[in-house]
């Protein structure tokens, strides 16, 4: 938690920027495992927890603009909780940790939302990604459940990311944090991977590795030998000699501020000629990616310049041939790099998207485009400095999509299918850091990482 000047600062922001009414922040409630006592981990709200800061569950921020008053809403503990929980700082007292005076039972939210509504107050809320939270929106205002996502304020909205877009100096900071141990998560991985080694056995050892710091993972780890599917949070491989390990994972803060990386390396210590071949392509995408991110141009600028340099460096390889520029355009690319760049990262590890993608990447200058490969740009807008962002370029051989493209005959003017067909099991990698843009250009986030082939196989010489 940040000083209470901190909370207090970005709560009259949002005000002057929403302006009127009465602004609604939905905390989390904890989501039974299996029975309502056996829970989730409890992740609060990020929205909740950048204005009102409390990392607890089943409360809701209220702003009155229009009164100039602040509340937070929820239940006071009660003996029985003491009893299970021990003595705690009561709500009240922690309210007023964040500049909060008024601390109310729920009920009293009920009343509150009656008054505004006689007195005609705009009512702003969020849409909303839980069901729970949906309910208690139904309930409290009188809508429909099914309209509540069709209700939200977009003023609300526009207003939170235009805030949670530009990260602050102190968050930086914490964000810097939670890279650091996602460092440490992945380089333990190097220091302990060896042929034989089934998958979940390291994966319990880099998460370990954020455990120490009182972190958990941003998002499910994946680990995996079969690069090739995007997302994969199968842990059972048992690692060969030969295979390389791709790792995508990140440490998330108790304070919700989150890390993302990806890197690959040999499970045998040294990278086949094929591999660091490709390897070599996927950091050469990597830095271009590096020296474009700036403010003042689009990350969808930034996507397609390392695009370019993936099509020309398979057309070197004899893998693409024809014009760079023409192929790019043509989208004949993605076969190969069928997702974007990167994404925005804070307090979310693809930060806001429960708001929409396309709010949150996109603006009425930069549209989303329906383009395979490139409707799958999370980020697409202009960069200014004080954004948090991925960058994460990948190379991949996945043979169904091969199949299918070159069945129906699709861009066989730019791509070498019999060519294409050698590297059917070559499987995939990517590499991945986080980013601030800074008024002149950008800063990678954390302490040096192993990036170049030899830098990763030099750690792996040198720990197994």
């Amino acid at each position: 938690m940040f000083s209470k000047d901190i909370y207090v600062s970005r709560r009259k922001k949002l005000k002057g920027l929403v302006e009127e009414g009465v602004i609604i922040v939905m905390g989390n409630s904890e989501s039974p495992m299996s029975y309502k006592d056996n829970s989730y981990n409890f992740v609060q709200d990020s929205t909740f927890l950048y204005y009102f800061g409390l990392n607890s569950p089943d409360l809701i921020g209220v702003i009155d603009i229009d009164n100039e008053k602040e509340y937070i809403f929820g239940k006071e503990f009660t003996i029985d909780d003491i009893v299970w929980m021990g003595q705690q700082k009561t709500f009240k007292e922690r309210s007023k940790e964040v500049g909060i005076e008024n601390f109310l039972e729920d009920e009293e939210l009920e009343k509150l939302l009656e008054k505004a509504k006689i007195n005609n107050q705009k009512i702003h809320f969020t849409n909303q990604y839980r069901i729970e939270n949906t309910l208690k929106l139904s309930n409290l205002l009188g809508i429909k459940l099914e309209d509540v996502n069709k209700e939200f304020s977009e003023k609300l909205l526009a207003a939170i990311i235009e805030m949670r877009n530009l990260k602050s100096d102190y968050e930086i900071i914490e964000l810097e944090k939670a890279t650091n141990i996602t460092r440490e998560m992945h380089l333990t991985a190097m220091r302990n991977v060896k042929p034989g080694m089934k998958g979940y056995e390291l994966v319990a050892l880099l998460e370990c590795a954020a455990k120490k710091y009182n972190a958990t993972t941003s998002f499910h780890t994946i680990c995996t030998t079969n690069g090739q599917i995007l997302h994969n949070h199968f842990h059972e491989n048992i690692f060969k000699e030969g295979d390389i390990v791709l790792l995508d994972c990140g440490a998330r803060l108790d304070n919700g501020y989150c890390g993302d990386m990806t890197t690959v390396f040999p499970v045998s210590g040294e990278f086949s000629d094929i591999q660091k071949d490709f390897y070599s392509l996927l950091i050469e995408m990597f830095d271009k990616a590096e020296e474009c991110t700036k403010p003042g141009v689009t990350n969808k600028y930034v996507h397609l310049e390392v695009c370019k340099v993936l099509a020309k460096g398979m057309i070197q390889r004899g893998i693409m041939k024809g014009n760079v520029e023409e192929i790019v355009e043509s989208g004949a690319h993605a076969l190969f790099f069928p997702h974007g760049l990167g994404h925005m990262i804070g307090l979310d590890v693809h930060d806001m998207e429960n708001f929409g993608e396309n709010r949150v990447g996109y603006d009425d200058k930069t549209k989303r485009e329906t383009k395979f490969g490139l409707k799958s740009l999370r980020m697409g807008k202009e960069l200014k400095p004080g954004y948090v962002l991925t960058i994460e370029p990948g190379i991949y051989f996945i043979p169904e999509l091969i199949e299918r493209w070159e069945k129906e005959g699709k861009f066989k003017e730019y791509i070498s299918y019999e060519e294409v067909k050698k590297y059917l099991n070559f499987g995939g990698m990517r590499y991945e850091g986080d980013f601030l843009v800074t008024e002149n250009g950008n800063r990678r986030l954390g302490d040096k990482m192993p990036k170049y082939y030899y830098e990763i196989e030099d750690i792996l010489k040198n720990n197994n």
